[in-house]
């Protein structure tokens, strides 16, 4: 069996709570070997967030149970204990990155150096360790020490402001600045660092910022900027509800049908199925053009329910699909045939959404309990029964 496409890598994982943990998930489903080092007090606060399913409740252990929340984002990873607020704590972490690949931190700036593990430490220790620091508002600016959350990222970034009706914007229950700029982001320069490192033998400090990865992708949000001099309104673009033919429409059972009828073949198609075929040449129309249209599309909608219309449009070719609820996704045919779900420990989880040639996604182990790993891994750096046991009588571990 081939080796994984990450074998090899050793990641030390400083992170808490949902960004670096879901980017390091990441690298360990690859492959890699994910420590995840915690303090010797609460540890990663994620364990107590959110419910815990009956399986994490009946564990036969001393550990407390651990919320489903944390299980989803931290399989296949080992746990250590280790206090770095003390030297020996430091020494310990110090050592272990010798033979790591990668650091990854997500304090605010300058916390990491004031311990003594920052960058410019770590480095002198390993010329080639690739060194991430995931943060809010990144290391420098004059926001660098402000405290903020996926609201306040998105928000600042010009984002928050676009999601939404007009007459005010919403919360999404999907937090775009914790995994697109505090998860993907992070695992892109992780793995562009790798590259130069194998090649150059010098690692690299990887700054990113949450607020930053946001905003470098709101192109629409730009370009309706640069067509018009100023910030278009909330649900006047081409792909925040602007146009007819994008758009979402209720069903007679209050469900949704999602219209994605961009090109004008798809939306001639989607015309002559409602039986609306003078609305042909409004295809790109916006404002009050749209208006008219839309409250045609919308009382056509609302003759059928979302299932009856589902089933007329699964037979033709013009982007018009379900808006599902999570448990329908769950049960939905084609993300089943990619084997999207999977099931640890009575726990629903998402499978990697990448696939490599020879490579078979697996949850290798369960999220670690607090440091189950911590004396294995102080083996594998060399550190003897004796020397472990001191640290763990002195708190250290």
């Amino acid at each position: 069996m081939r080796a994984k496409p990450l074998s090899g890598i050793r990641v030390l994982d400083l992170t808490r709570l949902l960004p670096g943990p879901m980017a390091t998930l990441h690298l360990a489903d690859m492959g890699a070997d994910v420590i995840k080092i915690e303090d010797t007090e609460a540890g990663d606060y994620a364990r107590g967030m959110g419910p815990m399913s009956e399986a994490a409740r009946g564990r036969d252990s001393a550990d407390p149970p651990m919320s489903d929340f944390f299980r989803l984002v931290n399989r296949n990873k080992r746990a250590m204990r280790l206090d770095l607020k003390r030297t020996q704590g430091c020494e310990v972490f110090l050592n272990l990155a010798k033979s790591a690949d990668v650091v990854v931190e997500g304090f605010r700036p300058g916390v990491m150096a004031k311990l003594g593990i920052g960058y410019d430490a770590v480095v002198a220790a390993n010329p080639r360790l690739v060194y991430c620091s995931i943060t809010g508002y990144g290391q420098d600016g004059p926001y660098a020490q402000r405290a903020g959350h996926d609201i306040n990222y998105v928000g600042y970034a010009g984002v928050g402001d676009q999601i939404g009706t007009a007459e005010t914007p919403v919360v999404p229950n999907f937090q775009i600045a914790d995994l697109l700029g505090g998860a993907l982001a992070p695992v892109m320069g992780i793995l562009a660092a790798l590259i130069d490192a194998k090649s150059s033998g010098r690692g690299r400090h990887v700054d990113v910022s949450m607020t930053d990865a946001v905003l470098a992708h709101a192109i629409f949000p730009l370009l309706g900027f640069l067509e018009h001099g100023k910030t278009p309104g909330r649900g006047s673009g081409m792909l925040d509800g602007g146009l007819p033919c994008y758009n979402v429409y209720r069903t007679r059972d209050d469900r949704w049908m999602a219209v994605g009828a961009l090109e004008r073949k798809f939306w001639e198609t989607l015309c002559d199925i409602l039986g609306c075929p003078e609305l042909k040449g409004k295809h790109m129309v916006y404002g009050e053009e749209a208006r008219p249209v839309k409250e045609r599309l919308d009382a056509v909608f609302v003759l059928r329910t979302q299932r009856e219309w589902s089933e007329i449009f699964v037979r033709v070719d013009c982007c018009v699909s379900p808006i599902l609820t999570m448990d329908e996704t769950m049960e939905n045919e084609q993300l089943r045939a990619r084997a999207m779900f999977v099931a640890e420990g009575g726990l629903t989880q998402f499978a990697l959404p990448l696939r490599f040639s020879e490579f078979e996604f697996a949850i290798k182990r369960p999220a670690p309990g607090p440091g189950e790993h911590t004396e294995d891994i102080l083996r594998e750096a060399g550190y003897r029964d004796a020397q472990i046991a001191a640290l763990r009588e002195s708190g250290v571990i």
